[in-house]
């Protein structure tokens, strides 16, 4: 459990530190500003602007891997409300946009690593690794393995990132005819709370066997688990407040800033245009994946554009949360997609390494 959720005495100094507290100083004007403009999503998006901003400039700020942890269980238990008998029912037909995932990952691969080799001097194992549409953290142990550029595979993906995440509200609430979602008074008194305990307890159960068998998002996926099982079989459940979101917001869209740390701006302003151009093939593909979906299930649109957005499984899943567009559909497809990028990239490395070989 300390790889994914670290009890230990130097994360909770890192609570208590004073580069915390410059990103909790700064996340909440920020947020409060974007919130007065009506900027979607502010509690994300104006956090996140500011936080990039401060670590560019060459301020300490650091996000503590406890307090992330903490609003991943929150936002999985959030999604997890939506899991029942007919969802489990539904996933039969998810196999098509599965396969649809699969095909989705291995030609925006093949097709944005050759851009980057061809046009931003990417040496090949490096391309491949900025190309892939999300998985950054895993794929940076990878990158590390096969050694290639590691500031390169972080800048790229980060400003995809950044990109995606400051335009698709954008988007959705141009496309959408809800507004983002309204917070109710949460009434604590309907509530059993011995039964919010359980699906704690449980959800670190079943994180605690995910991150040991090596399971993407465990802290995600087995809270969904958790959540699943527990609703199901009527043991637990329990609505968190929608307010709650908002911290969720917040704490995600500061730390995307804070992996700004030790960058300059002329090493992002130096990746930005390719970057831009990556990002954008990508979203182009999700988008025609998205619509190919539509033969095959009768979701929401936006919500398959969301399952099929090249971004941060936590991120898009959020926003997900926030415009109430499938959660747990969005949610499913990125733990696969996460599954796929695992998959593919080691073996178009090996082909790679293989065909040389032969010649």
């Amino acid at each position: 459990m300390q790889n994914v959720i670290p009890f230990n005495l130097e994360s909770f100094r890192q609570l208590l530190s004073k580069k915390f507290l410059l990103v909790i100083v700064i996340s909440i004007p920020s947020a409060i500003v974007a919130d007065f403009f009506k900027v979607p999503l502010a509690w994300m998006i104006g956090p996140m602007i500011a936080t990039s901003l401060i670590a560019l400039k060459g301020f300490q700020v650091i996000m503590p891997k406890l307090a992330l942890s903490s609003i991943l269980i929150i936002l999985g238990l959030h999604i997890g409300n939506y899991i029942d008998q007919n969802l489990l029912n539904q996933m039969v037909n998810w196999i098509w946009t599965t396969i649809i995932m699969f095909l989705y990952i291995v030609i925006s691969i093949l097709i944005v690593s050759k851009y980057l080799q061809k046009f931003s001097d990417y040496k090949e194992k490096t391309s491949i690794f900025s190309a892939a549409p999300g998985a950054l953290g895993p794929l940076m142990i990878l990158a590390e393995y096969e050694k290639s550029d590691l500031s390169q595979v972080a800048t790229a993906h980060l400003i995809r990132l950044i990109i995606i995440i400051t335009l698709f509200p954008f988007i959705i609430v141009s496309l959408y005819p809800a507004e983002a979602l309204e917070l109710e008074k949460f009434d604590y008194m309907s509530q059993n709370h011995w039964e919010l305990i359980i699906l704690i307890i449980v959800s670190l159960v079943f994180i605690f066997f995910f991150d040991k068998f090596k399971v993407p998002a465990a802290l995600l996926s087995g809270t969904l688990v958790a959540s699943g099982v527990l609703q199901i079989s009527d043991i637990a459940s329990y609505k968190l407040p929608d307010a709650s979101i908002n911290f969720c917001l917040l704490i995600l869209g500061a730390s995307v800033g804070c992996r700004f740390a030790n960058k300059t701006f002329k090493e992002v302003a130096n990746n930005s245009f390719h970057g831009l151009v990556a990002t954008i093939l990508l979203v182009l593909l999700g988008l025609i994946a998205a619509y190919v979906a539509t033969f095959f299930v009768d979701n929401n649109i936006l919500s398959l554009i969301l399952s099929f957005c090249p971004g941060g499984i936590y991120e898009v899943a959020v926003i997900a949360i926030a415009f109430d567009l499938e959660p747990d559909f969005v949610a499913f497809h990125h733990i696969i997609r996460l599954l796929f990028i695992l998959f593919v990239v080691p073996v178009i490395l090996r082909i790679i390494e293989k065909t040389r070989l032969k010649n």
